[in-house]
C-alpha cells in the first residue's frame, strides 16, 4: 500500500510535492513563494495607518486595538481599529477618519432617515416609525440628538454659503421673450419656547432625584416669554417653480443679513424685474430699502389691507352686519381701482359723520395705517405692470417652516427650534438631496 506524500512544508519552507516533482531549483522557488507573501502582508499591516509625527516632531504611541459599533441602514457594523496617543494631541484613530466615522457612530443614511421622519413627526413617533419600517432601533432621545445636530449643520452651511439656492434670477423667466422676474417676501411668526421660570422649576425637581450622581451639562438659558417671533424671508418666481426660504430666531438686523446674502446668491441685481410683497410691518419696511435697494417696488399685501379695513368696518357698523360688508367692498374697490388717496378721502369723510369715540378711534387707526404705507398701496399701477399683490407664498413658508415647532404641547429651546426650522427650510426649498450629497462628501 503506497503512502500519500505529505503536503506539510519542510524546514526550508518548500513543499515535499515540489521537491519530488521539480528538484532543487523548484524547492527554492517554492520556499520564496510561501514565505514572501506573509512577510509582505505583515509589513503592510505595520505601515497601514501609522500617524505621522505632529508639528512638534513627537511621534504617536500605539495604545492597542479597540472595537466600536457603527450603525448603518443595513444594520450595525463592528469595527476593530488601532488607537494612537500623543501627549499634545491626545488619542487619535486614523481609521475612523478614513472610514468617515470620526465624529459620529451613525452613518449618513441613518441620520437622513431620522431627519426625514422627524421633520413631520414628533421624536417618539419618528423612533417608532424607524423601528417598524427601517428596522433601526433608536431611542427618541437619540433621534432628537441626531436630528437637532443635523439642523445645526444646516445652519452652519447656510451661514457659510456652502448650502444655498440652486437657481438664480436668470432661471426665473416666464417665457422665451419675457423679462426675468423675482419676488421676495418677509414675515414674522410666533414660536413656543421654554421659559427660564419653567427650567428653574424643572431643575429643582430633578436635583432631588439626582443626588449623588455626576453633574450633567448646563442647560440652555430659557426664554423670558413663552412665545418669541422668528423671522422668515422667502424668494420665488411668479410660476413658483423656483423658491427658497430661510428663517432665523434673531432680530430684524439678523434677517436683513440673510436678505442680503441670499440676494447675492440669487444674483438679484441681474433680474429685469424684482419687487417685494409683505404685510408692511415696520421692521420689514425698513429692511427692504436698506438691504435690497435694487427692488423696483415694495408692495403691501392686499389681503392684509383688507383685514384692517374689515376690522374697522365691524367696529363702526357692528360685527357681521351687511352694512359693514358693503362698506368694506366699497373701500377696497377704491384701493384697487383709484389708489389709496381716493380711499383715504372716503374714510375721512365717514369719520366726520361719527360722534362715538370708539368708532372715530377705529377709523383714525386705519387712516394712520394707510398714511404710513401709501407708496406700498399703489395697486392700480402695480396691476397695470403685472405685479402680484398677495403674499400667499410667504405665508405658506411661515406655516411649513414652523409647523413642526407648533405641535400640541411642544416647547423648545431657541437653538433647537432654529435648527429644526433650518431642516424644514431645506425640505421646502427643494434642497434636501443637495444637502445630503454634501454630507456624504464630508467625513462624518
Amino acid at each position: 500500500m503506497s503512502s500519500r506524500p505529505s503536503i506539510r512544508p519542510s524546514r526550508d519552507g518548500s513543499s515535499p510535492i515540489a521537491k519530488n516533482l521539480f528538484g532543487k531549483p523548484a524547492r527554492s522557488f517554492a520556499s520564496v513563494c510561501m514565505r514572501e507573501p506573509f512577510n509582505y502582508a505583515s509589513s503592510t499591516r505595520r505601515r497601514l495607518f501609522p500617524p505621522v509625527p505632529d508639528d512638534s516632531g513627537q511621534r504617536y504611541e500605539s495604545k492597542g486595538c479597540r472595537s466600536i459599533q457603527y450603525l448603518t441602514v443595513n444594520g450595525p457594523v463592528q469595527v476593530s481599529r488601532r488607537v494612537y496617543w500623543n501627549r499634545q494631541k491626545g488619542s487619535v484613530t486614523p481609521v475612523d477618519q478614513w472610514l468617515g466615522m470620526s465624529q459620529s457612530r451613525y452613518s449618513v443614511g441613518v441620520r437622513q432617515l431620522c431627519c426625514r421622519e422627524a421633520v413631520g413627526n414628533d421624536f417618539r413617533t419618528a423612533a417608532e416609525n424607524l423601528a417598524y419600517v427601517g428596522q433601526l432601533h433608536l431611542s427618541h432621545e437619540t433621534v432628537r440628538g441626531l436630528v437637532e445636530g443635523e439642523g445645526r449643520q444646516v445652519l452652519a452651511q447656510q451661514g457659510s454659503g456652502a448650502l444655498g439656492p440652486n437657481w438664480t434670477a436668470q432661471d426665473c423667466r416666464p417665457g422665451p421673450s419675457r423679462p426675468t422676474c423675482l419676488i421676495t417676501g418677509a414675515d414674522g411668526v410666533k414660536v413656543p419656547l421654554v421659559t427660564e421660570a419653567e427650567k428653574k422649576k424643572r431643575r429643582k425637581r430633578r436635583a432631588r432625584r439626582r443626588q449623588g450622581q455626576p453633574k450633567r451639562r448646563p442647560m440652555h438659558r430659557g426664554s423670558d416669554q413663552p412665545y418669541k417671533e422668528f423671522k422668515i424671508v422667502a424668494f420665488y418666481d411668479p410660476s413658483k417653480q423656483h423658491q427658497y426660504a430661510v428663517g432665523t430666531s434673531g432680530n430684524h438686523q439678523k434677517l436683513g443679513q440673510w436678505m442680503r446674502q441670499t440676494a447675492g446668491q440669487l444674483k438679484l441685481d441681474q433680474a429685469d424685474l424684482a419687487y417685494s410683497v409683505s404685510d408692511g410691518a415696520e421692521w420689514i419696511r425698513k429692511q427692504y430699502p436698506l438691504q435690497l435697494p435694487m427692488l423696483k417696488a415694495n408692495i403691501l399685501d392686499y389681503y392684509h389691507l383688507r383685514d384692517n379695513v374689515t376690522k374697522a368696518g365691524q367696529r363702526v357698523y357692528g360685527q357681521g352686519s351687511l352694512q359693514s360688508q358693503h362698506w368694506r367692498e366699497q373701500v377696497c374697490g377704491y384701493f384697487l381701482e383709484k389708489g389709496p388717496e381716493h380711499a383715504l378721502e372716503q374714510i375721512k369723510a365717514l369719520r366726520k359723520t361719527l360722534r362715538a369715540p370708539e368708532k372715530r378711534k377705529a377709523l383714525e387707526q386705519l387712516i394712520k395705517f394707510i398714511d404710513a404705507r401709501k407708496e406700498m398701496m399703489q395697486y392700480p399701477q402695480f396691476k397695470a405692470a403685472g405685479y402680484e399683490i398677495g403674499s400667499g407664498p410667504t405665508e405658506a413658508f411661515c406655516k411649513t417652516l414652523t409647523g413642526r415647532l407648533k405641535g400640541q404641547g411642544m416647547r423648545w429651546d431657541k437653538p433647537n427650534a432654529e435648527a429644526m426650522m433650518a431642516l424644514a427650510s431645506v425640505c421646502s426649498s427643494h434642497l434636501w438631496q443637495t444637502y445630503w450629497d454634501i454630507r456624504r462628501k464630508v467625513p462624518a
